[in-house]
């Protein structure tokens, strides 16, 4: 394996030196691309119900940056599997408006709370279209931890400095690549989240919206990144952008791309959208060898498998 800098998962320092940013048309889901099996937790419903009563606002501002959950090392991958190019348009809260990525941020962003290992932590998330209408779209570090799943896993949709203008959505199914939960490999740090209100049958698309999602597209796009960075100089209680031209992974061996970025750990999971509006990777890891860039992997096959799993929920 070729020797690499340390990587810090947008929260933890990994190895001590890296930090880390801790499809469905006319509601049909998007058909699972062929490649390995996604992996897959269902929560039941008393789980659900406990983590809608855990996440009171103290422990809420108490949560510390998911990248201490940054694996120590990552595979070397090759290549990510790419198939036909595919994006699934979002849908407004609002019948006969559609959503775009800069104006929808505001409301489909949201912080995601989870505890893992007796900790509690915090990642970003956004709402995504899909055939069950309440898929949250996220880092696969914000969801499980060397083969773990997090519990009391909730979406926090337009959360602005302790105010939940939607209230708290519990996870019923967490998906994630089979590459990040076997191996950690952090070019496939994708995942998904089935969510639930507190109360009532509500869909998160038809409280929110939910913006555009895209796979298989060319490399080196410009993009525009959103979360809630958590560690110094960020507080976590405001939504925050960075906005730049991908660029290939040339200091690791990851299949990722990173683009100019300063958010540190707690933007974990936060979107990256394309100029159209469409949702196109999330906010992963950085390296401590390199200041102000931030990499997402690249939506290729294998998260596209495993968001029509979460979608079709």
């Amino acid at each position: 394996m070729t020797q690499r800098p340390l990587l810090r998962r947008c929260s933890r320092l990994l190895g001590g030196a890296a930090l880390v940013a801790g499809l469905a048309v006319g509601g049909a889901g998007i058909a699972a691309a062929d490649g390995p099996d996604s992996e897959r937790t269902t929560l039941s419903s008393s789980a659900q119900s406990d983590a809608h009563e855990y996440w009171t606002a103290s422990r809420m501002e108490s949560a510390v940056p998911a990248e201490d959950l940054a694996p120590e090392d990552s595979p070397v991958t090759d290549a990510v599997e790419k198939g036909k190019p595919q994006t699934v348009a979002g849908r407004s809260a609002e019948k006969g408006k559609k959503p775009q990525a800069a104006a929808a941020a505001k409301d489909t962003v949201g912080k995601v709370f989870f505890t893992q290992g007796g900790v509690d932590y915090v990642c970003s998330g956004n709402a995504v279209a899909s055939g069950n209408g309440s898929t949250v779209a996220t880092a696969g570090h914000c969801v499980n931890d060397a083969g773990t799943w997090a519990t009391n896993w909730v979406f926090v949709p337009g959360y602005d400095h302790g105010d939940a203008p939607y209230g708290t959505w519990a996870a019923t199914d967490l998906v994630s690549t089979d590459q990040w939960v076997s191996e950690e490999d952090i070019s496939y740090d994708v995942a998904f989240a089935k969510v639930e209100p507190e109360s009532g049958t509500a869909t998160l698309e038809s409280t929110v919206g939910t913006t555009a999602i895209a796979f298989n597209q060319a490399r080196g796009a410009s993009y525009t990144s959103y979360g809630y960075p958590a560690a110094a100089p960020f507080d976590g209680e405001s939504l925050e952008s960075c906005s730049g031209t991908a660029s290939d992974d040339t200091i690791g061996d990851t299949q990722s791309q990173g683009i100019s970025c300063d958010m540190t750990g707690g933007s974990s999971g936060g979107p990256w959208f394309l100029g159209d509006g469409a949702q196109n990777s999330v906010n992963s890891f950085g390296y401590n060898t390199q200041k102000n860039v931030m990499y997402g992997p690249y939506f290729g096959a294998d998260a596209q498998s495993a968001y029509a799993e979460a979608g079709a929920l």
